[in-house]
């Protein structure tokens, strides 16, 4: 490629790792490059989770290179910006195992559950999701869950149902989030797939992350014991802590699928010829990638200044909502901008513009949508909340 920044770091956030992080950054990127994008579109239309790819996620072992010994929160996000650059699908089986699963154990599990679980999830031999949402039950699931949690002899019996679970088919473990009977709190389980009770049914005609095998999940009179009940997840407060940290993982999954975008759209400009001139040379396509970058700059920015929120301890559930909202919103723009470039082959998946454009879609929706991400955000500077 003929231009001077052709990794996208324009204002060189990349600068601010350490050398010994960077190098982390550049093993992860070698990996996207040599294993996950020769295979990602294949498995995206096939709409089918690419598992060859498991054993060289173990020997990466980026769990563990990215969260211990003092690694920085702009590291992690570059990180996860790196996988979803390459494949939105991979790297939201990272962002469910490293975040919302692992984070959920992390953040609200006692220490001998810790010790029990954490090592076997952290090397990837053991898999899980995070199963809030509900068919009834979305941005109000606080209020409106469905799923039930009732104490009896040795532990609790679950019952009910989970939906837009991603990978649900086949992960070890999934960490779900029940109304307790007695008490009517919402409490935490980590339920083993292999028990009695569970059954998961892969979702089908998604147009968005197709290779994630998105889940219906069903509990019947499912028996979990006492000691997989997570010791610190008693109320939607404690399920908020792990929600909050999400958010912010979600951003930079945003960020990353930007530049996805701006990376296929230049390649793509760079090769393509109309009129005996590149596509790339003429000034509304460039006026066209300058918008593509400008909201990923302004996206990456955002996000890393959350992430210094972060390493100070300071930051709260609006800040994150606000960066998801409004990096998902840019993310959008420059995924329909992307696709456009590339005019009828836009809407081809082989070119990825078209992957792009639809994983958007999902990422704008998830965690939190736009409309709920602005309200919270809109609360915290108001004093009033707009919903309940």
């Amino acid at each position: 490629m003929a231009g001077r920044y052709p990794e996208g770091d324009f204002y060189g956030f990349e600068k601010d790792l350490s050398s010994e992080e960077l190098d982390i950054l550049l093993k992860v990127r070698r990996w996207t490059h040599e294993k996950v994008r020769p295979v990602a579109t294949d498995y995206w239309n096939r709409s089918e989770f690419p598992f060859e790819l498991l054993d060289s996620i173990r020997e990466l072992d980026i769990i563990s290179l990215v969260r211990h010994q003092g690694r920085s929160h702009l590291l992690a996000g570059l990180v996860t910006a790196e996988i979803h650059r390459a494949d939105a699908s991979v790297g939201t089986f990272f962002s469910g195992q490293d975040g919302l699963f692992t984070g959920s154990i992390e953040l609200l599990a006692s220490e001998e559950q810790k010790e029990r679980w954490l090592p076997d999830i952290y090397a990837v031999n053991k898999t899980g999701v995070f199963a809030i949402t509900e068919p009834d039950a979305g941005s109000d699931v606080a209020q409106d869950m469905s799923t039930t949690a009732k104490r009896v002899d040795g532990g609790w019996v679950l019952n009910g149902a989970k939906r837009w679970i991603g990978n649900a088919t086949w992960s070890d473990y999934v960490i779900v989030w029940a109304r307790d009977e007695e008490d009517n709190h919402v409490k935490g389980f980590l339920v083993d797939t292999s028990w009695e009770g569970y059954s998961a049914t892969l979702m089908e005609n998604r147009i968005a992350l197709r290779a994630v095998q998105n889940a219906d999940i069903h509990l019947k009179d499912v028996f979990v014991p006492e000691d997989y009940k997570l010791a610190h997840a008693n109320t939607f407060k404690d399920t908020n802590k792990v929600l909050k940290s999400a958010r912010s993982t979600v951003g930079w999954q945003a960020v990353g699928l930007q530049m996805g975008v701006l990376d296929t759209a230049l390649q793509y400009t760079d090769e393509r010829l109309q009129f005996g001139k590149k596509l790339s040379s003429f000034q509304i396509n460039q006026s066209k990638l300058s918008t593509i970058l400008g909201n990923l700059v302004a996206s990456e920015s955002m996000m890393a200044a959350l992430a210094r929120l972060e390493a100070r301890g300071e930051t709260h559930g609006e800040h994150s909502a606000l960066a998801k909202a409004h990096v998902s919103r840019m993310m959008r723009e420059s995924a329909a901008l992307g696709r456009e470039l590339l005019g009828g082959n836009g809407i081809i998946a082989d070119y990825t513009a078209a992957k792009h454009f639809c994983d958007a879609e999902a990422i704008y929706s998830y965690e939190g949508t736009y409309d709920i991400n602005q309200l919270v955000a809109a609360r915290s500077i108001t004093g009033e909340s707009a919903f309940v």
